[in-house]
This record gives structure tokens, C-alpha cells and sequence, in this order.
């Protein structure tokens, strides 16, 4: 049985504020963004928190615990094991009088509960110095994945899977899995874009099927006015809308490069990468094709050629911190 008191702790206590004032946690702005707020304890923990869309709670999951998950009433158990009627006392303050003074924080948009897995297990992963897939076999140069272009956009997971997050208009909302023998995509997640970091001075957006195919023309192709971003694959409906938008967000008289595979299925996917740009409405943007050259696509192409093909000075312009 529903207890209404209990639920308007649950949607009438801002999480982010209550953790904060009670108990120290501060935000990081950094990882923070419009579906989920971020932060962290003093004594090493971090949480992410959310408002589900279904239901309007507030809740939350712990990075450092897996079982440390649920609403303001689970946080309470965990952080302080109160009992339900210590809990009703600690927070009836803040939704009756007197008011307890709160910091701001940003509003947080309803999610998903999908999309909260997704970020519990994206957060869990690191950021690694070294793919091992990525170097060894597709043969990926380290001093690209290092670069600033591509840091902090590629992850490992326990399995040493290469991980791509995937991003839509509200965030992380899926990614990709690569290894050897081996494509996923994350339980629950959605295929929106994998992008590598931007810079204001970028002047060209090259897009391909695969992150790997990205990385690969980069390798390539070395720019450092460039940004890449994939699609994934074969496109969903709300994707073609994303690329649009990632389009429209280039400085004025950008190149948008479609270097999709060489068959029939990549130039298909080049002309939707063509009418998103239309329907930008910007005159200033060229839209060109770029296929490999005597392979089916990047991957193929940067493997076919020999392990030295890479000299330091062929990615100068990708500046590594």
C-alpha cells in the first residue's frame, strides 16, 4: 500500500540538496549534465542522481556500491541505517516547516530508468591509458587515443571491451562494446552518436559508421580542426534528427565529411547525412562523401597498411595533454 508520506519525501525532497547540506556532498560540475546531477563525498563515494520519469522520485545509485541504489529513503538506510520512523522524523522538516535553507542546484529533466542502469554501468567503467583491442589488433595508434581530440571519449570495461558512449539531446543514453569477435551495444541503452571531444576552432565534422572507422580516418587523415563522430550502424528514426543537430553546431563555413563504408549500404547512409544537413537550413555548410580507397571501410583501410606507416609527425596536430 502506497504511503503518501513516504512518496512525498521520495518527490518532494531534492535529493541533490538534502545530500549536500546533510551529509557533504558537492557537486561536480563537470560530469554533471541535464538528466543527472553528480557528486561527491569527501570520503571517496560518488553518486548520480536522477528523477525518474514514471514516477517523479528523486533517485540515486552509488559508483562505489552496487547495492547502494533507490530513493531518499534507501539513502537514508545506507548513510545512516535509520529505521522508517527515524527517516519520517530526519525529513519531515523538509516538506513542512520550518523550511530547512537549501543550496541551488540544477533542475533535474525526468529519466528513464533504463537510461540510470545505462550510467550506473558506463560510471563503473575507466578510463584507460592503453586498448589493448584498439592497439593491437585494429591498430589504432596510442598517441591518437591519448590525444585531447579522443581523451575521456573512449573507456574499458572488466572484460577489456572498448566502450564508445553513445549521446543524445539529454545525455549518455547507451554505448557501443568492441573486441575481438565481439559487438554490443548496452542492456536498455539507445544508438544515438558517439562524438569525440569539440573544439571552437573546428572547421570540418567527419562522420562515420563505427567509432573504430572514426578513429581510423583520424589516423589517416590527422586534422587538428576536425571532430568524428559514428552513428553506430544501420540508423534508428531519431538519429538522423542527431546528426542534423550535430551539423548545425559547427562554426560557419564547416565541412561536413559522410566517410561511410564503400558499398551500397554506406552510400545510403551518406545521403541521410546529406538531407540532415539540409534541413539545417545553412547555406555556409559543404556537404562531401569520402569512401576508402580499394577496401570496404577505415578499419580495413588503416590495417592494410604497414605497422610504420605512422610517424610521429603525421598527428602533431592531435596535441596530447
Amino acid at each position: 500500500m502506497l504511503d503518501p508520506e513516504l512518496d512525498s519525501f521520495k518527490t518532494s525532497v531534492a535529493l541533490p540538496a538534502y545530500a549536500a547540506v546533510a551529509h557533504g556532498y558537492q557537486l561536480d560540475r563537470k560530469e554533471s549534465w541535464r538528466g543527472s546531477i553528480v557528486m561527491r563525498h569527501p570520503n571517496g563515494d560518488k553518486i548520480i542522481i536522477k528523477r525518474d520519469a514514471g514516477s517523479g522520485h528523486y533517485v540515486y545509485f552509488s559508483v562505489r556500491d552496487d547495492n547502494d541504489n533507490g530513493t531518499i529513503i534507501d539513502f537514508l538506510k545506507h548513510t545512516q541505517s535509520l529505521t522508517l520512523g527515524a527517516i519520517r522524523k530526519e525529513l519531515r522538516p523538509w516538506i513542512g516547516m520550518p523550511p530547512v535553507p537549501t543550496p541551488t542546484f540544477p533542475e533535474l529533466h525526468p529519466t528513464t530508468r533504463d537510461r540510470v542502469r545505462v550510467e550506473a554501468e558506463y560510471e563503473r567503467m575507466k578510463e584507460a591509458s592503453y586498448h589493448p583491442y584498439l592497439e593491437n589488433e585494429r591498430r589504432i595508434p596510442r598517441r591518437l587515443l591519448r590525444s585531447k581530440r579522443f581523451e575521456g571519449r573512449i573507456r574499458l570495461d572488466r572484460h577489456g571491451n572498448a566502450i564508445f558512449p553513445h549521446e543524445d539531446k539529454d545525455g549518455l543514453c547507451g554505448f557501443e562494446k568492441k573486441n575481438h569477435g565481439y559487438t554490443s551495444f548496452s542492456a536498455g541503452g539507445t544508438k544515438a552518436i558517439w562524438m569525440s571531444n569539440v573544439f571552437p576552432d573546428d572547421d570540418r565534422l567527419v562522420l562515420c559508421e563505427a567509432a573504430i572507422d572514426a578513429l581510423s580516418y583520424a589516423a589517416l587523415f590527422p586534422n587538428a580542426h576536425t571532430r568524428y563522430g559514428s552513428i553506430g550502424g544501420k540508423l534508428n528514426p531519431a538519429q538522423p534528427a542527431l546528426i542534423r543537430d550535430q551539423a548545425n553546431v559547427m562554426p560557419a563555413h564547416s565541412i561536413i565529411v559522410a566517410a561511410m563504408d564503400a558499398d551500397v549500404d554506406g552510400r545510403k547512409l551518406a545521403e541521410v547525412v546529406r538531407e540532415a544537413l539540409r534541413h539545417t537550413g545553412r547555406a555556409d555548410l559543404r556537404f562531401e562523401m569520402h569512401e576508402p580507397e580499394g577496401y570496404k571501410d577505415w578499419n580495413d583501410q588503416l590495417r592494410g597498411k604497414r605497422r610504420d606507416f605512422f610517424p610521429a609527425a603525421q598527428v602533431s596536430g592531435l596535441e596530447m595533454k
